[in-house]
């Protein structure tokens, strides 16, 4: 299979970028991104490319990372002695997700295949309203697959990145879920009183999004909190996502990247003083 059969080009023509039809898309992501930091194209991939992509992470279950403990808060990484028990960075939720990390889909794999693709970047790159997007430089976590077996969720959380891209591989039969809460913290203010709001219970400004299998899903994860619920059906979620950034040779946090992962490589020693940062949140 070639790498524009794993998208349905007819209905999203991505490699088509001087036509109307992909000016109307773009636009039609910008809005929705400007709207609530979330927006979605409904069966992106082709029938084809979705089965294919399945089977990859399918034969690669097995070797999915599952973190020693499943207690996590939203910035996935220690609490803070110096804050209050109640404060965000002290409440502590279930995380029993597993991930399958890049180095297990190498170049030959479907999933590398489509993340290099470069007509994908740039189509990427014009819904962001980015010059130019770059392949995440993190060997370990650039492109993953979020697994959620039966009875496993993923907590609530900020990302790392500003912005993350997503393909709903399978979903869950019932829960599993995809909420968020749009721009809960901004880039200079981590607004920790309205976090403590939504890890309190208040729903009022969670939103909760119908995926469906096939689905590529445009989200500004650093700014906006989000979660998977409880996957209470039979079957497995799989979530391909993929990062990129605005500029190269970014690497993600050595030590969220070991808890997360399981791992972390060279790449990740060498630059660890040297990691590129475009906001001061916690991560």
């Amino acid at each position: 299979m070639k790498v524009g059969e794993i998208i349905d080009l007819k209905t999203y023509p991505i490699d088509q970028p001087q036509s109307s039809q992909y000016r109307e898309i773009v636009n039609s992501i910008k809005g929705g991104l400007d709207e609530d930091g979330c927006a979605v194209l409904s069966n992106f991939l082709s029938d084809s490319g979705l089965d294919a992509l399945v089977s990859e992470a399918d034969a690669r279950k097995s070797k999915a990372y599952y973190a020693e403990s499943k207690l996590c808060n939203i910035y996935l990484a220690e609490g803070n002695r110096n804050k209050a028990d109640d404060h965000p960075q002290n409440i502590f939720m279930e995380r029993s997700n597993g991930f399958i990390t890049a180095d297990l889909l190498g170049k030959g794999t479907y999933a590398h295949t489509l993340y290099y693709w470069k007509p994908l970047r740039d189509f990427l790159a014009a819904c962001l309203s980015k010059k130019k997007l770059h392949i995440y430089a993190d060997p370990v976590s650039n492109m993953i697959v979020n697994l959620c077996k039966p009875q496993q969720t993923f907590n609530w959380h900020f990302d790392t990145n500003e912005f993350t891209i997503t393909f709903l591989l399978q979903g869950a039969q019932s829960g599993g879920h995809f909420e968020y809460v749009p721009d809960l913290r901004t880039r200079s203010d981590e607004c920790f009183d309205e976090v403590k709001k939504v890890l309190g219970g208040d729903r009022s400004r969670v939103k909760r999004l119908k995926l469906r299998e096939g689905d590529l899903q445009f989200f500004l994860g650093r700014f906006s909190l989000h979660r998977v619920t409880h996957n209470t059906g039979d079957t497995d979620r799989l979530l391909l996502i993929q990062s990129f950034t605005e500029q190269p040779g970014i690497i993600g946090n050595p030590q969220r990247v070991k808890d997360l992962y399981g791992k972390v490589t060279e790449a990740h020693k060498d630059r660890i003083d040297e990691r590129v940062r475009t906001d001061s949140l916690l991560d």
